[in-house]
């Protein structure tokens, strides 16, 4: 069976917290940051009743999810997450391409993502490019800001 995108549930949310964890526990980070990252990488319900919140599902099975947060012509990419067996599948890439498709007709122009480091390259090849650093936790570390223009350039599509 396909892949296919839909709004996620409220009651999904601790399904989306554990995928959210498991993503990032992927790039081995120390359990100590994984802690202190527990509230960011935590799902409520009320999140994804007030938040756009979409879901990758293969056979009754959410393998990937994202959130939007902002109004206007900026929006905010506040998560964006595939299950570690899922990664490098497509899984990602049909994601953002839903988030693009969604965006462009609300009349958002820009879509920025401040990303993990390791998942740069992934919004490179979907076409964001790296404008910033913005600081995160632990103290000193950074993270990568970067944009897609949801108004590209001629010829390019997504």
């Amino acid at each position: 069976m396909d892949v296919v995108v839909r709004r996620a549930l409220a009651s999904e949310a601790p399904v989306l917290t554990r995928l959210a964890h498991a993503a990032k526990r992927h790039w081995k980070y120390p359990e100590a940051w994984i802690a202190r990252w527990r509230d960011a990488l935590t799902v409520a319900p009320a999140f994804v009743e007030r938040h756009p919140v979409r879901c990758a599902v293969r056979d009754g099975r959410v393998l990937g999810f994202y959130a939007i947060s902002g109004a206007g012509a900026v929006r905010d990419l506040e998560h964006f997450w595939v299950l570690p067996a899922h990664m490098g599948r497509g899984v990602g890439a049909r994601l953002f391409a839903d988030a693009v498709g969604t965006l462009r007709p609300d009349g958002a122009r820009q879509l920025r993502i401040a990303s993990d480091p390791f998942a740069v390259g992934f919004y490179r090849r979907m076409g964001a490019h790296l404008v910033s650093e913005v600081p995160s936790t632990p103290r000193g570390r950074t993270l990568p800001l970067l944009v897609f223009e949801l108004e590209p350039a001629r010829g390019r599509r997504i």
